[in-house]
């Protein structure tokens, strides 16, 4: 399964408490994050987060006064093992597509999880990975067999 969601990129100080305090308030808000990832600099962290209600969240993230920005990333229902990702990624640059970052969360239905992938051209890149796009594969070569007896 794959499916477009929007991501929330929001932008916080860097000190101790501050993710603490934005994730009390989605709880308190009572909404359910379905992926995040969080990166820091010096001067400041970027929390990327998706969630399943985008007006509780942006309406959230403004009445905090918290700095975000809203882009679409595709999420795609991966198996739970090794490789999984690999397999999408590899897709994605037989047909030329870039990402630009990418990351994977568990807990989806079945034991499966989630890999959040931001891409250069989300209609090119579900076109691709539901089999429709064109890509360039190797031809696997004929396996020979003895004749049964």
């Amino acid at each position: 399964m794959m499916y477009l969601e929007t991501q929330f990129s929001v932008f916080m100080i860097n000190k101790p408490g501050v993710l603490a305090q934005l994730l009390d308030e989605f709880a308190r808000s009572n909404v359910n994050i379905q992926a995040l990832t969080m990166m820091d600099s010096v001067e400041h962290g970027v929390l990327r987060v998706v969630a399943k209600n985008h007006k509780k969240v942006c309406q959230l993230l403004t009445d905090l006064n918290m700095q975000f920005s809203e882009t679409d990333v595709l999420c795609v229902n991966l198996s739970n093992k090794s490789g999984a990702l690999a397999e999408i990624t590899n897709k994605l640059a037989k047909a030329h597509i870039n990402i630009s970052y990418a990351y994977c969360t568990a807990g989806a239905r079945g034991g499966r999880t989630t890999g959040v992938i931001k891409v250069a051209d989300v209609k090119k890149a579900m076109k691709v990975l539901q089999g429709g796009g064109k890509t360039t594969t190797k031809k696997k070569k004929p396996v020979k067999r003895s004749p049964r007896k």
